[in-house]
């Protein structure tokens, strides 16, 4: 049995917080973990599938096997030096407060009835309820209980989600015009406060001219950024200048694109990628199955590939754009057929890449918005000598019911790798699909 004088917190874990990462409990310091009977049950329906969500349900299992081995449980199991116990707490009556509130007998109530017994039984030690369900939350707060989100890997830093790119004015004209005449000067030669990051990018404007600029923190300068297009896409703002460049650096090896709907984030990266094929063995553009109203591609008609296309057609269609920009009898346009056809270039669910050693790749993620963390670095180290990772998505339309701004693959990738010479990260803020587009983004 656990400690009843224990000043240690007790944590009861709700099942989507280990499909969200398998590695949660050890993330708990000394506290002791409760893991209700019925988690195991609902992880046994998500061990079947391709989806991330399944690796996740199939490595925890196989993670808790290696920590109970052949043993009983009896009383529960230490996690390692400065770590707590981890327990499994079979089902438990449900209290007349529960029944009188809750009459359906569902896994979640199951879950609250042992937070609510474990409560009960540790009346000194502070038992707290850990789910991304806020509903599931909110009912536990009900009865009493205390229930919070999985905090381990939320993103600390809010002003890294809506950062804009940096505007100078009344800027110096005369390290204006070095940029235009030496490309450019020197960080040390700005008087004022400038203490740039990595890869960050800037407009300065003078009185008599203007610039887009980004810092290069290996040698400590700032260097002018000119117009150039890819494979026929012209950028047509600012941003989307500076995405095309940090796009075919070569030096910068992972990437993210941020931005509403319509900014050009997939469009912009795909043409990059397809101005830079030579430079790579191939092409994978992926994107997570987020299904809709709860129901997965099984409930769609047709076999696996006819499943999947309604999920994969967004970038089919930014695919055609490119395309189109050129004469079908053109050498561009052949070129993008034939690389299809030697399946250089491929578009396919995000799940079929896991497991896969990328090299020489360049690798495009879309709505990368709706992975978790734990997902996000599984891609990450995938990648082999001479992959280029680029991940795209919008913050403000997250599908996944277990993840949110703060919680997001995306949002965390970018707050932990800021101002690392490899990567970059833009946020793009004008729609350029087209002006109702454009209007629906910001009104709707």
């Amino acid at each position: 049995m656990l400690s009843k004088t224990s000043k240690s917190k007790i944590f009861i874990l709700d099942t989507n917080v280990i499909l969200h990462d398998h590695t949660c409990i050890y993330q708990f310091q000394d506290n002791d973990i409760i893991l209700p009977i019925t988690v195991l049950e609902e992880l046994d329906k998500f061990k079947r599938g391709n989806d991330l969500i399944n690796f996740q349900a199939r490595e925890f299992t196989r993670l808790l096997d290696e920590i109970v081995g052949d043993e009983l449980f009896n009383g529960g199991k230490p996690l390692g030096t400065g770590k707590g116990k981890l327990r499994i707490e079979t089902g438990k009556q449900f209290s007349e407060t529960l029944k009188a509130s809750f009459t359906e007998d569902i896994p979640d109530h199951r879950i609250l009835s042992i937070a609510e017994y474990t409560s009960n039984l540790y009346p000194k030690r502070k038992t707290i309820l850990i789910s991304k369900d806020i509903n599931l939350r909110m009912k536990a707060k009900s009865l009493g209980i205390q229930a919070e989100d999985y905090k381990t890997d939320q993103v600390t830093d809010e002003n890294v989600l809506d950062k804009t790119v940096a505007t100078f004015d009344d800027f110096n004209d005369e390290l204006i015009e070095s940029l235009y005449n030496q490309g450019s000067f020197s960080v040390e030669d700005v008087k004022e406060n400038f203490t740039p990051e990595a890869n960050e990018c800037f407009i300065f404007k003078g009185i008599t001219s203007s610039a887009l600029a980004r810092f290069d923190a290996k040698s400590n300068r700032i260097y002018r950024i000119e117009k150039k297009s890819a494979y026929g896409i012209k950028p047509r703002n600012a941003e989307q200048t500076f995405s095309l460049n940090m796009l075919m650096d070569p030096e910068i090896k992972l990437i993210a694109l941020t931005g509403k709907a319509g900014t050009g984030k997939t469009l912009l990266a795909l043409a990059a990628a397809i101005e830079q094929h030579r430079g790579y063995e191939q092409i994978l553009l992926a994107r997570p199955i987020v299904a809709l109203s709860n129901r997965d591609i099984g409930y769609l008609p047709g076999d696996a590939a006819e499943k999947i296309n309604p999920y994969m057609q967004p970038l089919f269609d930014n695919l055609s754009v490119i395309k189109h920009t050129f004469n079908p009898r053109s050498n561009e346009y052949q070129e993008i057929e034939d690389m299809i056809k030697e399946e250089r270039l491929n578009i396919t669910p995000l799940a079929f890449i896991r497991g896969r050693s990328l090299s020489k790749a360049f690798f495009i993620i879309d709505e990368a918005q709706n992975l978790t963390p734990h997902e996000i670095k599984t891609i990450i180290t995938r990648a082999g000598e001479g992959t280029k990772m680029v991940f795209t998505g919008d913050l403000q339309q997250i599908d996944s019911p277990y993840l949110d701004m703060k919680s997001n693959g995306l949002a965390y990738m970018t707050d932990r790798m800021r101002n690392q010479e490899v990567f970059a990260h833009i946020n793009l803020l004008k729609g350029e699909r087209s002006p109702l587009a454009e209007l629906a983004s910001n009104l709707l």
